[in-house]
This record gives C-alpha cells, structure tokens and sequence, in this order.
C-alpha cells in the first residue's frame, strides 16, 4: 500500500492515470483531455487592485482559493504593464477539472434524440404549408443533446446555407456527445464568401444574436443587447459567418454558474432587459416563488455589459435563457409596413408571456416575424416557449422547477456522493429519481405510461389543428382566385393570423404536453375554432360570389363540416 505522503511527481502520475482511465471507460464522448485542477499561483488580491467588482465576488465565495490563473492566462504582461488583454477560456472542461461529475453528465448523449430530426415528419408536411416561405422550412429539427446544441445550430439547413460541413462527411453523426470544439470536427467549404445560401435546400437565415443561447464564447466581446460599440467586437450586426467562427464550445458552464463567486446567475441580455422591463409584465413579476435578481453593470473594457445574479438556483429562470420565445431576427413594422433590420433592438427581444398574451405582445412591440406565402398575413415565428410553458402549470405551482425533472440529484457510483445531474435529458430517464419522488405509489412503467399517454394527446391534437390551419389557407387561395372583396380577405388574415399563434406556440414549444396539458388543450383548441371560423367566412364569401357571378364560377364547393360541441352516443 502507498504511503499517504506521496512524492509530488507519484500525485500528479496518479491523478493523469486516474483521468486517462475515466477517459478510456466513457468512450469517445469524454475522450477529451480535461486540465488538472490549479491551485491558486497568481495571487488574486494583485488583480482586486483594478477589478473592484471582481474582488466582490471572489473575496469569500466557494472560488475564493482558485486562482485567476485557472482560467486565464497572460496575467503576468497584463499586470506589469497594465496593458496587453489577458485570455480567458471559456472552455466547460476547465470547471470539469473540479466538477468531474456535473461535467461528464453534461456532455453525455441520449441517443434517442437522433440527428436530423425533422419535424416535417410528424406533421406530414403541413410545417411546409403553413410555414412558408420562412426560413424554418428548410430544415426545422427537434432539439437532440445539449452537447450538439451549437454545432446542429452551425450545420442546419436553415443557417448558413450549407457552407458547414463534417469534415467526415455523414460519418461524423456517429459522434457520442462529449466537449469538443466545433472547428475541430467542421470546415468551411466556401471561405472568403459572404454570408449566403450556396446549395439548393438551404437558407442563409442565421444571425449573432440567435447563436447567442448556443454558445457564451462572445460574452466578453458582446455589448449589453448586442448593441454596436466601437469597443466590442461583436453585435448585432456583426458578419454571422465571421462571427461563428469566434465561437467553439456549446453551451458553457457560465450561462448559470458565475465564474468568480460560484453563485447562480443569468447572461442573457435580452432576458435581463425583460426581467427590468419598468412595466413588469412578465410571468416571473407574476411568479411569488421566483428568486430574486440583483443586475450588475460590467463595463471594464469601455461598453457595458450585464449580468443579473440570482438570490438562489432558479432553473425556470436559468433555462429560460434559451428554452424561452424570444425574437432573434429582422421583421417588419406592423405600423410602418418598414423592414427592421438587426439594427433595431427589437430583434433581441424577450416577452417572457404566455400563449395569450404574446399574439397582443408583438402588436404592441409592432413587429411581424413574416407575411405568409398564400395568404399574405402577418405570423409570428416562435421559437421554443418552455420556461414559459411551465409557468402556471399543475407541477409548476406544486414547487417544481426545470431542474427537478430534467436535473435531478443523484448519487456517484463510486463514492455515494449526490450531485446534481447535468444530463438535461427527458424525466423518462431519470424516472426513480424525479416522478416517483412524488408520486410514491407509482411504479416506473406507470410513470412512463403517464409521460406517453399525455403525448398521445398532443400529437393528435396538433395534427387536427394543422388539419384545419391549411384548409384556411386553401381555402383563401381558393377565395381570391375567384375574386372574393379584399375586406374579407383582410379578415381572413386576421384570423390566419390569430389562429397561427394557437398552433405555432405548441410546435416551437418542447414537451409541452407534459409541461402544461391543460393549458396546451384549451389553446389550441381555441385556435381551431378560429380556423374552422376562418374557413366558414370564406365559404360563405365565395357562395356570395358564385351567386352573383352565376354559373361561369363552376359548381359549389362541398361544404365545410362543422365540428360537434357534444360527443355523440355510443362509443
């Protein structure tokens, strides 16, 4: 048996051979190297000197024996001269140095979210229909691992244009999960060229601030709201194709966790806006169980830039920062009929709102995300309302969070430590540890048949709203080739319009038949109805035309059945 005083070079031998033989154990997803933890070497109080705020933090939090030298490097030529930008990785394998566990669960993959997952597929293609001519038709997938959450971003149809590849072709999709840098494994194949669609398929539609929620590698260069400032190199308006290029790791650890204090926080600049908005109209002003936020202004290299600390762990906030509707895009003025470019603060925008108060939200913000292909009605685009979902929701006002189900505590194997899982996975896997926490007289095969049957539900609920949404656009295609009054036309719009919001919000959204149920039955019921009454105010306009036109028009279409308020008797 070893000695407990073992030499210096025997510890450092141990503890290589030790991660070399945790690396070789997970496989290619933690093959990685992750850096030995440091001890402090650089003395902190010589930074405190100039970074007043920094010492605020780190001065008696659970960092305050890391040494700045763990995360950055070129210390020595900064403090001397008090010039020259010190390096700061943002890479999560430097916290996994300590917390080996959070950062194995972390980049862990679950296989069955699948690549590619394309939600055309279970609507049949009415996605396309109802959707276009936006961008998301190009390709619009169902989220999979959060390690792939900025290289799926990077090589979607949708994005780039088909300018990022593989550079091992479809054989890269056999990659496990695991912390890797993005342009180890991509390549551009069209340097030098603007940003642009260079393939049939594919669309050019990514911008700065919608790869803000996949990657935190800006941070330090990105203005408060992404606005353009002569000191930050990035904004806004920043070349997307050169922007992307200054980003590598997904999702990184100082999205929640405060590098300095190790207490939790939020970025997110348009969430902070809304969470500061003076009118305090979002669902977490609503919320008397959420933490409490404490905004700091951080301005050390000539821009201000903002970070909103959390009085204690609140996942619907944390999550919120991504899994959240939020506008990420160019529009148009409703009020002006103007193109808003990414020049506009509008397009770094969060509502934080429900399902019935966001079709109201953007009226009043005067923003249209596109004008339908046929129907030439103004839609929104959401993107996936989650937090926002769980707000009010049976779980929600029981005490549950994001994290209780999608995060739970759970014990090492080795050591019978509990730590928090960060394998934000579906609670299906995680079932003995989330759901039979409350319900204890479930077992696990009931608790998935609970998950499942819900879901039934909801698909087949979505398909019948789609259902009746085309059939509105078909038949105001219909209608205006036949020479229908613009007044009605304009109120079909109308209705597309409202209708839209009632399907759009349950598809962007993820696992919304768990989250809320009964907010997601009365929504998109009541967006059907809207449909089914868009559909009758057309028929009876195109009636109307027929009678007036006689018999040139054809005969009269079938008519539209109306959907029964009452179940009929029987089975």
């Amino acid at each position: 048996m070893l000695h407990r005083a073992r030499p210096g070079w025997l510890a450092t031998l141990l503890r290589v051979l030790a991660a070399l033989a945790i690396s070789m154990a997970c496989g290619p997803a933690f093959a990685q190297a992750k850096p030995a933890a440091k001890a402090a070497v650089f003395n902190a109080k010589d930074c405190y000197e100039c970074h007043e705020a920094v010492q605020d933090f780190h001065q008696g939090s659970a960092h305050k024996t890391v040494g700045c030298d763990s995360c950055h490097t070129g210390l020595d030529a900064h403090r001397r001269a008090g010039k020259g930008r010190p390096v700061t990785t943002t890479d999560p394998a430097a916290c996994g140095s300590c917390h080996e566990n959070q950062f194995r669960t972390m980049y862990a993959m679950n296989t069955d979210k699948t690549a590619h997952k394309e939600k055309a597929v279970a609507s049949g293609g009415a996605i396309d229909k109802l959707l276009m001519p936006h961008g998301f038709t190009r390709e619009h997938n169902e989220p999979r691992s959060h390690a792939f959450a900025l290289y799926d971003q990077v090589v979607v149809d949708r994005a780039f244009g088909g300018r990022f590849v593989n550079k091992e072709g479809k054989a890269g999709l056999t990659r496990m999960g695991g912390n890797f840098k993005i342009w180890d494994v991509l390549k551009d194949e069209y340097p030098g060229e603007p940003h642009k669609s260079f393939k049939p398929g594919t669309a050019a539609a990514a911008n700065p601030v919608c790869m803000s929620c996949k990657s935190a590698d800006h941070i330090l260069d990105w203005a408060y709201m992404g606005d353009p400032k002569p000191e930050a190199k990035w904004s806004r308006l920043s070349k997307v194709n050169e922007f992307v290029k200054d980003t590598n790791h997904s999702l990184n650890c100082v999205f929640c966790h405060d590098p300095h204090s190790a207490q939790p926080r939020i970025i997110r600049d348009g969430l902070i806006q809304a969470l500061t908005r003076p009118e305090k109209d979002t669902l977490w002003h609503k919320d008397p169980k959420g933490a409490k936020i404490d905004v700091k202004e951080l301005g050390e290299r000539g821009f201000t830039r903002k970070i909103a600390m959390l009085s204690r762990y609140d996942s619907k906030l944390q999550c919120a920062q991504c899994h959240v509707e939020y506008n990420c895009n160019p529009g148009t003025d409703t009020a002006t009929g103007q193109p808003i470019t990414m020049a506009d603060q509008r397009t770094n925008h969060f509502p934080l709102k429900a399902v019935d108060d966001i079709g109201q939200h953007y009226k009043d913000l005067k923003f249209g995300d596109f004008k339908h292909g046929v129907t030439g009605a103004t839609l929104w685009k959401g993107q996936h309302p989650d937090a926002e979902v769980f707000y009010n929701s049976t779980h929600q006002k029981a005490g549950a969070e994001c994290a209780s189900c999608h995060m739970p505590k759970v014990k090492d194997a080795k050591t019978g430590k509990t730590f928090t899982s960060h394998w934000q996975t579906s609670p299906r896997h995680y079932v003995k540890e989330t759901c039979l926490g409350c319900h204890k007289t479930w077992t696990e095969k009931q608790a998935i048949y609970s998950i499942d049957s819900l879901k039934n539900k909801w698909v087949g609920k979505m398909r019948k709203a789609e259902f009746w949404l085309t059939r509105l656009v078909d038949k105001f295609e219909a209608a205006q080739n036949m020479g229908v009054d613009a007044a009605t036309l304009n109120e079909a719009r109308t209705k597309h319009s409202e209708a839209h919001v009632h399907w759009e919000w349950w598809s962007a959204a993820n696992g919304s038949h768990f989250h809320n149920p009964q907010q997601f039955e009365d929504s998109v019921n009541r967006g059907m109805s809207i449909s089914q009454a868009g559909v009758k105010l057309l028929d009876d306009a195109m009636a109307k035309r027929r009678a007036e036109a006689g018999p040139k028009l054809g005969a009269a279409p079938v008519p539209t059945p109306t959907v029964a308020t009452t179940a009929p008797a029987g089975k």
